[in-house]
């Protein structure tokens, strides 16, 4: 079921991404209401699944993952024990960031970083290819990121 949210909670998770650091006063103040009643609502868009965590955005290339790649994999077999066998050791892989199931000729997108381009090939050829079930690989290096907007409102 959706969330049923009135213009304050909306402007309570606009903040909340802009900077999810500030505190329950300063958040209060910017969507105009009072400190006990925000705290009150952030803790129920918490409790609703609506706020799932909080995290910091971290720049990879500052910390060396230079080397950004998409693999599209399809899969041999779609029976969903292979599907969830192939989640599996897809949310144990650290190169893997994002990962997603699609329709299609495609069967999961895989968002990689790596340090450098050594790294992903053989993250390629020694893992990926080699995973029981996985029928066609096909890689895209990135050359830069045009468009990076994690927020939703």
């Amino acid at each position: 079921m959706k969330a049923r949210l009135d213009a304050i909670d909306w402007k309570i998770l606009r903040e909340l991404q802009a900077d999810g650091r500030m505190t329950n006063v300063e958040l209060a103040s910017r969507v105009g209401i009072s400190a006990p009643p925000c705290l009150r609502r952030v803790r129920a868009l918490e409790e609703a699944g609506v706020i799932q965590g909080y995290r910091a955005l971290i720049d990879e290339k500052t910390l060396g993952f230079d080397v950004t790649l998409f693999a599209f994999i399809s899969l041999a077999s779609q029976s969903e024990a292979e599907i969830l066998a192939f989640e599996a050791r897809v949310k144990n892989w650290p190169l893997v960031r994002e990962s997603w199931m699609q329709s299609g000729e495609i069967d999961f997108i895989l968002k990689c970083v790596a340090p450098d381009l050594k790294t992903c090939q053989n993250f390629v050829i020694e893992q990926l290819t080699a995973t029981p079930n996985v029928g066609q690989v096909r890689t895209s290096l990135t050359l830069r990121q045009i468009k990076n907007e994690p927020v939703i409102v």
